[in-house]
C-alpha cells in the first residue's frame, strides 16, 4: 500500500478530487443542488491550473451530456454531474451514451425527483435510469464516493464492458457532510487508471480504434432500423453481463493499492441471521448500528449492502443471503403501480424459480429527504421478526415513516 493523506471532504468534494487526480479530457457541466459543488470545486482546479481539462459551461443537463457523448466518441475521456431534475433532463442522451459504448463517468447527487419540488435526497431519479444501460454503484460515505470516482474509469474502459457508469451518492446526507477521507497521491492515480482503451473495430479503411478520427472516418450513431438495431442492443446485453466480473477485478486491485476492500454485495452478521435488511446508500451506515444493538438484546439480525445495483448481482445476493428465512429490502423509492419498489422487484424475480427462498416485504423510507432513523430499522426488524414468527408475510408493501401511520 502507498502513503495516503487524510483530508477532510464531503461526498461532492470528494468527487471533485478524485476527478481532478484522473485529470479527465473533458468536463461539461450544469449546476443543480445538490450536486454543484463538484462542478463548481473543479471548475477552480481548471481556473488554478491543477488539471489540463476542457471546462464546457453548458446551458443545460442535456447539453452536458451531449457534450460529453462527443468528447467521448471523439476520444477524450468525459465526466458531468448531475441529480434529480438534471438527470431527467439528459434522459434522451443517457440511452445514446450507454448504446455508444462510451465509457463516460458521472456523478449523481441523489435527489428526489419533482414534484412537489424537493432538493434533499432519495433514489427516484438514478433509479429511473435503471434501464439506461449505465452501470451504477451505490456509495455509503465520503470514503467511497472517492474510491468509486477513481475506479469508475477502470470500469467503464475495460474492453469487454465500454460502458458508462453513474457513481451514486445521497444528496446533502453525503455530498454537503464533511467526513475524514483518505486520499491516495496523483501519480499513483495516473497510473492506476491509465490511458483510456478503445475497442478495434473494422473499418472502411481496416481495423482502427472505435472512435472518430479524420483519417479512419467512421459513422457513430447511424439510423438502424429492424435489419441491425436488435443486435446492437445485444452488445449492450453481453457488455453489461460482462461488467459484473470486470466490478469486482478493478474492486480487487483497487484493494491491493490502497488497502479498501470493496464487495458489489457485503453481507453482516449473516451467517446466523433470521431476519436481515438488505439497502443502498448512506443509510446502510444506519442498519449496521442497530443491527449491533439488536445483537446485543440477543436478537439475530443482519444486513446487506447492495452497492452495485447494475448490473443487478442476483447470484452474489442469494448466496449472501444463504438460509436466512426473512428478508426487509429498504429502498428510498417507489415505482408506482408496480407489485414492489425497484430492488424488491429485482429480488422477487431472482428467486422466482427457486423452491426454497425467504419470506420478502419491501420497506419504502426516506422519500424527499425525510430522516431514516434507528427507531424506523428497528420497526421494520420488528415486523421481519413477526413475519419470522408466524411464516407468513401478511403486507408485502410497507411505507415507514409517514405521518398518521
Amino acid at each position: 500500500m502507498v502513503k495516503q493523506t487524510l483530508m477532510g471532504l464531503n461526498g461532492d468534494e470528494a468527487v471533485a478530487y478524485a476527478a481532478k487526480q484522473v485529470n479527465p479530457d473533458v468536463v461539461a457541466a450544469y449546476p443543480i443542488t445538490p450536486q454543484t459543488i463538484i462542478v463548481e470545486r473543479f471548475s477552480e482546479y481548471v481556473a488554478d491550473g491543477e488539471v489540463d481539462t476542457e471546462f464546457v459551461a453548458v446551458e443545460s443537463e442535456h447539453s452536458a451530456m451531449s457534450s460529453c457523448v462527443g468528447a467521448a466518441t471523439a476520444g477524450a475521456r468525459a465526466f458531468t454531474a448531475t441529480a434529480a431534475n438534471g438527470l431527467a433532463l439528459m434522459w434522451e442522451i443517457l440511452y445514446i451514451a450507454s448504446s455508444l459504448r462510451l465509457p463516460i463517468v458521472m456523478a449523481v447527487a441523489n435527489r428526489a425527483l419533482s414534484g412537489p419540488i424537493n432538493i434533499h435526497n432519495d433514489h427516484s431519479d438514478s433509479m429511473g435510469a435503471r434501464d439506461s444501460g449505465w452501470i451504477q454503484i451505490y456509495c455509503e460515505n465520503s470514503q467511497e464516493v472517492y474510491d468509486a470516482t477513481i475506479t469508475a474509469w477502470r470500469m467503464a474502459e475495460h474492453l469487454d464492458v465500454q460502458l458508462p457508469v453513474m457513481v451514486c451518492l445521497d444528496g446533502f446526507t453525503l455530498s454537503h457532510t464533511m467526513e475524514n477521507v483518505m486520499t491516495l497521491p496523483d501519480d499513483v492515480i495516473q497510473e492506476f487508471v491509465g490511458e483510456r482503451k478503445f475497442i478495434t473495430v473494422e473499418g472502411h479503411l481496416g481495423e482502427s480504434e472505435f472512435r472518430l478520427d479524420p483519417d479512419n472516418p467512421m459513422t457513430m450513431g447511424p439510423l438502424d432500423l429492424q435489419d441491425f438495431y436488435y443486435e446492437h442492443k445485444m452488445h449492450q446485453v453481453e457488455a453489461i453481463d460482462k461488467a459484473l466480473e470486470v466490478v469486482k477485478e478493478v474492486d480487487r486491485e483497487w484493494a491491493e493499492l490502497s488497502g479498501r476492500e470493496y464487495k458489489i454485495v457485503e453481507p453482516y452478521l449473516m451467517e446466523d441471521a433470521e431476519a436481515a435488511i438488505i439497502g443502498i446508500g448512506s443509510a446502510t451506515g444506519t442498519v449496521r448500528h442497530v443491527v449491533d444493538e439488536l445483537r446485543e438484546e440477543g436478537k439475530k439480525v443482519g444486513m446487506i449492502k447492495l452497492r452495485l445495483f447494475r448490473p443487478f448481482p442476483v447470484h452474489d445476493l442469494k448466496n449472501a443471503i444463504g438460509d436466512v428465512p426473512v428478508i426487509g429490502v429498504m429502498e428510498k423509492c417507489i415505482s408506482f403501480g408496480a407489485a414492489g419498489s425497484p430492488i424488491m422487484m429485482e429480488m422477487m424475480t431472482g428467486y422466482y424459480h427457486d423452491e426454497e427462498k425467504p419470506l420478502m416485504a419491501n420497506y419504502v423510507v426516506g422519500l424527499g429527504g425525510r430522516d431514516v432513523s434507528p427507531d424506523m430499522i428497528r420497526e421494520i426488524y420488528d415486523d421481519l421478526l413477526k413475519i419470522k414468527s408466524e411464516g407468513k408475510v401478511t403486507k408485502t408493501m410497507n411505507y415507514i415513516g409517514v405521518r398518521g401511520e
